[in-house]
């Protein structure tokens, strides 16, 4: 069965406006709520961020919604709390919460001053925090030493039944292991192709008949117009070549037009026949960079590095299908 729920974005929006928001979600008919986890918005222009814990509390206690909550313990984050916290909430609001584990990301994790583990070690850290907190909400006193540690920790108030813990993914090897470990899985709106690479990938290795949750960003006003304006990516590259050539209505795109066909089997416009160019903006450096110590000192050391080591090397990048994955 499938249900429409609303996102709580602590990085954009004050926790005021959110709770006033999540009274407005279920007063219209929206069947759930789901709430971010950030230290700091993703930049100082967003301007917020309010403890999704705190907020959780007032949100569950003013409407009859259920929530789910992103989640990164091991860091900035004990599972023992992170359990308190969860069962707490689970304990006066019985079966309406749900916690989405990740591994994490370092704009958040950082403020503990610890170092920001590779991809690998922060998946294991993940999975000893899932054990920690599953004891835990077993009723279990837990001493743990790891990558995190535990010491003599117990629960001494406990739900009827434990939050589900749900795996976060954006990619088909990390929705694969997520269906090892988790109760479900929740990822973004991404090409139709990829979320169905990803389902198969979850559904096979554990995941098969467990929840999943879509995360999709809209954008709303009172007409399609204002709604359309300032559009990205294919919905704009779409309004546009469907547009009347009026000589009023532009598009000012970066490098997702060339790379839509290529992510896209299907596009409903074309990139190159349906525009005609006007001329160039501005250009945009692409920069490559790591830690200070990293051995190679100039792009052909890089080069040659990646050759020989590879696969003992992590590589990071903003988004999918952007020039800087491709």
């Amino acid at each position: 069965m499938t249900s429409l729920g609303w996102h709580a974005s602590h990085e954009q929006i004050s926790p005021s406006r959110l709770l006033a928001a999540a009274q407005l979600a279920e007063e219209v008919g929206f069947d759930a709520g789901m709430s971010s986890d950030h230290f700091s918005p993703w930049s100082s222009r967003q301007g917020e961020s309010g403890f999704a814990w705190s907020w959780l509390g007032a949100a569950l206690q003013a409407t009859g919604l259920p929530f789910g909550v992103v989640n990164a313990p091991g860091q900035r984050y004990h599972p023992a709390i992170i359990a308190q916290a969860a069962a707490t909430l689970v304990e006066m609001f019985p079966d309406r919460l749900w916690v989405a584990l990740g591994t994490g990301e370092a704009s958040n994790e950082h403020i503990t001053g610890q170092r920001w583990p590779a991809k690998p070690d922060r998946e294991r850290r993940l999975l000893e925090c899932v054990d920690i907190m599953r004891a835990l909400f077993a009723g279990e006193e837990v001493s743990h030493r790891g990558l995190v540690t535990v010491d003599r920790a117990r629960l001494w108030t406990l739900p009827q039944r434990p939050p589900p813990l749900i795996g976060a993914a954006v990619s088909v090897p990390t929705a694969r292991w997520v269906g090892g470990w988790a109760d479900g899985l929740v990822t973004i709106k991404q090409p139709r192709a990829h979320l169905q690479h990803m389902l198969d990938a979850f559904r096979d290795n554990g995941g098969a008949g467990k929840p999943v949750y879509l995360q999709v960003h809209v954008s709303w006003a009172p007409t399609e117009e204002e709604a359309l304006a300032g559009a990205g990516g294919n919905i704009g590259l779409e309004a546009v070549a469907k547009s009347a050539p009026d000589g009023y209505t532009l598009l000012l795109m970066h490098v997702g037009q060339a790379t839509a066909p290529s992510l896209y089997a299907k596009l409903p416009f074309d990139p190159v026949g349906d525009f005609a160019p006007i001329g160039l903006v501005t250009d945009v450096p692409m920069i490559l960079v790591a830690r200070p110590n990293f051995p190679a000192k100039d792009l052909s050391e890089m080069i040659a590095r990646i050759r020989s080591e590879g696969d003992k090397m992590t590589f990071g990048n903003v988004g999918l299908g952007p020039a800087s994955q491709l």
